[in-house]
């Protein structure tokens, strides 16, 4: 029986990163729609700033989301069968994705909210002003949603693939007798997509109000209100003025891209390796 070899680490950086940086730019403007409805009031909606502000930073900030991408999977793909196991994997791979994953969103919610004009000015900007930190505005918001989200959408997704394999195999011992042989199953694209979304949009339900408060604070500079001194003072703020439901504001469009970007970031990472495997069955193109 031939054995098909694992994928690299090498290979994992280059698959995951291009999945995460192809799913992002498709999906660019769906997540434009969800800051817009997350800023302050105060803050210039979709009205005043054109519909160009929902491509503003695409091209640049989507660059950002191969490292994400290619962090994330990596990372994952490499703890995932160690004592680690899916949940320390994961959260291993949030973390090390967010030393990218969250200057690319203090750069993407500014120019999609029109903070700054294009990405040379927010860049120049954010440095003159707060210097290295300010790249990292939003930290402990973002950490506490990113953490917990990967988490919940990689091991939603290694449980029901876990559970449709072993479905399968035991289909498979059934009907064993009639060819005698074996077969190594993994999810297809599609499949894969679809498990995506189920996972993604859950990860989306329960880490909501993070990301707003994340928004909030990475955005201030876009409204004319007193800015939230800190996390405490933006979530009383909110509770305070707007009520609990604000904490859950932009969840229709969160979720509608989210659910897009995690199902084509796992549905284009199974048809890669599928590719790649198929292609190269038994040497590693990046061994590393």
């Amino acid at each position: 029986e031939k054995i098909v070899r694992q994928v690299s680490n090498g290979e994992r950086l280059l698959i995951g990163g291009t999945a995460r940086a192809g799913s992002q730019l498709a999906l660019y403007p769906i997540d434009a729609l969800r800051t817009l409805a997350q800023t302050r009031a105060g803050a210039k909606g979709l009205k005043e700033l054109g519909v160009k502000s929902l491509i503003s930073g695409a091209g640049v900030t989507s660059s950002f989301a191969y490292f994400i991408g290619a962090l994330q999977f990596a990372t994952y793909g490499a703890l995932s069968q160690t004592r680690l196991g899916p949940l320390g994997a994961s959260a291993a791979g949030a973390m090390a994705s967010s030393v990218v994953s969250i200057p690319q969103e203090v750069l993407k919610q500014r120019l999609v909210s029109g903070i700054y004009p294009n990405f040379y000015s927010a860049v120049k900007s954010i440095w003159t002003t707060n210097g290295f930190r300010g790249f990292y505005t939003g930290f402990l918001p973002t950490i506490s949603r990113n953490v917990p989200f990967v988490i919940l959408t990689f091991t939603t997704f290694a449980a029901i693939e876990s559970h449709i394999l072993k479905m399968r195999t035991q289909q498979q011992s059934t009907n064993a007798h009639e060819n005698g042989k074996t077969t190594n199953y993994h999810l297809s694209a599609i499949e894969s997509m679809q498990v995506g979304i189920v996972s993604a949009l859950l990860a989306s339900l329960l880490t909501q109000p993070f990301d707003v408060v994340k928004t909030r604070m990475m955005t201030q500079a876009a409204s004319n209100a007193i800015p939230y001194r800190n996390i405490r003072d933006c979530c009383l703020t909110m509770l305070r003025t707007e009520g609990l439901s604000s904490f859950y504001k932009g969840l229709p469009q969160r979720s509608a891209y989210s659910s897009g970007l995690w199902a084509l970031q796992f549905g284009l990472n199974a048809r890669l390796t599928n590719v790649l495997l198929h292609n190269h069955p038994t040497t590693a193109i990046l061994p590393c």
